[in-house]
């Protein structure tokens, strides 16, 4: 059985980047394969923006898990009328199958297919099962994990499981071929500090702090692009220019991420399901520093399985302080074997066909065997743990 332009499939995620790269990943292989592919999310998702036009966009309405009684009342009925949106979306569509990305706007949706009897595929980014993706566990066929260990899956499901890895855009994934940059032994040193979409401001206070701390011939040397939230730029760069850092280069938004991965030799970032995707699809090192307040803690969760994979250094947000960074970075940048063989780690863990992969593991689940539109476009899917 081969795809064909009348045959679709339901993409339902949140509308946040970390549930939406994926799903634009995932539309652009199903598109080359010759699927028609919808969006649903929420009002508030957004959605591909002008790079996918093929792919229409439906919102229904979706909450977010609300606190106190009347906060859970408001979710349930927010979460009831947009399943009965949902079921009559899916019955006009017809899709030959539903894949669910996490976050409370693909609870309706997922849902709903499952009652439906249309087959449907869960991808979690994170090392630990979100929440959404917990409650539709049951309704599932199929969870793709983006790690080959997955926290929070209940034993009934553990025999849904599928390791794809997490996909990444194809801008990202277009570096992935370019070299970790060889080491300057008395050049440049680049570093990249990454906040995360939101920012984080404890970068913004700790890393010139700790700049100033390392020892001079060696600060000279580091080029640093760092991205701040707007109101913390100021901040970052008295600091910068107070420790002596050489013409730092700071924005509260990057267009060129991409090249930016490819020519650092460190990365200092959060440890979000996108950026551990990015950084190991591109194959650099890093110093991960979790967001403590993420939900159930799962970007420790994520940064401890890339940490023991040996492609990046785990440091929690207590411990960030301007000593404990400044010692660390000084022995990382005198140590090349280090972040080079890092660097190797993080290029060997990463999953730069986890795109083709999850179509793989929906094409399976309908019996469409793996070959679509742009010739052989079989992978191994393997049973995550």
């Amino acid at each position: 059985m081969t795809a064909t332009k009348d045959k679709t499939i339901v993409l339902a995620a949140g509308g946040t980047g970390g549930h939406m790269f994926p799903a634009e990943a995932l539309a652009r292989e199903l598109l080359a394969r010759g699927w028609t592919v919808n969006l649903v999310t929420d009002k508030r998702g957004g959605a591909f923006g002008d790079t996918l036009p093929e792919v229409a966009v439906h919102r229904i309405r979706a909450a977010t898990l609300g606190s106190g009684l009347m906060g859970k009342v408001r979710t349930a009925v927010e979460l009831f009328f947009g399943t009965f949106q949902a079921r009559a979306l899916l019955k006009r569509l017809k899709p030959t199958a539903v894949v669910g990305f996490g976050g409370y706007p693909s609870v309706p949706t997922v849902f709903a297919a499952g009652r439906a009897g249309i087959p449907v595929v869960l991808h979690e980014q994170n090392a630990i099962l979100g929440r959404a993706n917990r409650m539709l566990s049951g309704v599932a066929a199929r969870i793709a994990t983006s790690f080959p260990s997955v926290a929070g899956v209940k034993e009934a499901d553990r025999a849904k499981l599928a390791f794809t890895g997490n996909p990444v855009r194809p801008h990202i994934a277009a570096v992935r071929e370019v070299p970790y940059p060889a080491y300057p032994f008395d050049g440049p040193l680049y570093l990249m500090v990454m906040g995360g979409s939101q920012g984080a401001r404890i970068f913004s206070q700790v890393i010139p702090q700790a700049l100033a701390l390392i020892p001079e011939h060696l600060r000279r040397r580091i080029r640093l692009s760092q991205q701040c939230r707007a109101e913390d730029l100021d901040l970052a760069r008295q600091g910068l220019t107070e420790a002596g850092v050489v013409e730092p280069d700071l924005s509260s938004f990057f267009t060129d991420v991409p090249q930016r991965l490819a020519d650092c030799h460190l990365a200092v970032c959060r440890a979000g399901a996108s950026t551990v995707a990015e950084l190991s699809a591109v194959g650099r090192p890093a110093i991960l520093v979790p967001y403590p307040f993420a939900m159930d803690d799962h970007q420790t969760a994520n940064a401890e399985a890339v940490s023991e994979a040996g492609a990046a250094w785990l440091i929690p947000q207590p411990a960030f302080t301007p000593q404990a960074l400044a010692a660390r970075l000084e022995a990382l940048l005198t140590l090349p074997e280090s972040l080079e063989r890092a660097a190797g780690a993080a290029r060997a863990w990463g999953r730069v066909d986890a795109a083709a992969r999850l179509a793989d593991a929906v094409e399976s689940l309908i019996g469409v065997g793996g070959n679509g539109a742009n010739g052989n476009h079989h992978h191994a899917v393997e049973a995550a743990e």
